[in-house]
């Protein structure tokens, strides 16, 4: 899994101001780990709480092998059809109980998605969920089932129908981690309801 946009919080003591943290911080992190900014927040602010939404990318090479493009990306050597699997997409979006794309340990299954887009761009197909919580790997587990619909071997309506059984979907298929990937999280929500824990996808 990768982030573009992960937020955390931390406590700091120390007498450097935040402008000044960011460039001291980024000298002792290892080189595939870089903070973009730093900012000073409450002391009560906590990152998971303070999230109105998170959005995560999967991202699927659709194209002939290439190393360097999967080091980031789910390699799928046979045709997808983007245009079904952005339908089928659709039918994830709304408040739903999640239970058969997240952990059998996932005790609040229910989460708000706010959008599912699947979209094309030459070889590459990338698949944008945005929900205000997610479960443990919701998103790989979204991604398998779309990827397996696009490949012919599923339809929208084995997708309604999981969604509602509440069980594994698809047995449980999870796409891999390499293709995963935190864009944002847009902060600014109040504690409304008790299902703003995110799970790692």
């Amino acid at each position: 899994m990768h982030a573009l946009g992960q937020v955390i919080g931390f406590t700091y003591t120390g007498r450097l101001t935040a402008a000044e943290l960011e460039p001291a911080l980024n000298g002792r992190l290892p080189p595939d780990v870089a903070i973009r900014e730093v900012r000073t927040a409450a002391l009560e602010f906590h990152p998971r709480r303070a999230a109105r939404y998170r959005e995560y990318r999967y991202t699927v090479w659709n194209g002939p092998r290439s190393p360097l493009r999967e080091r980031t990306a789910f390699g799928v050597r046979s045709p997808l059809d983007v245009a079904a699997m952005a339908r089928a997409g659709l039918v994830l979006e709304g408040r739903h109980d999640f239970s058969s794309f997240g952990a059998t340990t996932d005790r609040q299954p229910v989460r708000t998605v706010h959008a599912v887009r699947v979209r094309r761009q030459g070889s590459f197909v990338t698949i944008d969920v945005r929900a205000n919580a997610f479960l443990r790997g919701m998103v790989r587990r979204i991604a398998a089932v779309l990827i397996e619909l696009g490949r012919g071997k599923m339809n929208e309506t084995e997708i309604r129908e999981a969604l509602v059984a509440r069980r594994p979907a698809r047995n449980g298929a999870t796409a891999p981690a390499k293709g995963l990937c935190l864009r944002r999280v847009a902060l600014g929500r109040r504690v409304e309801t008790t299902d703003d824990e995110d799970g790692d996808n």
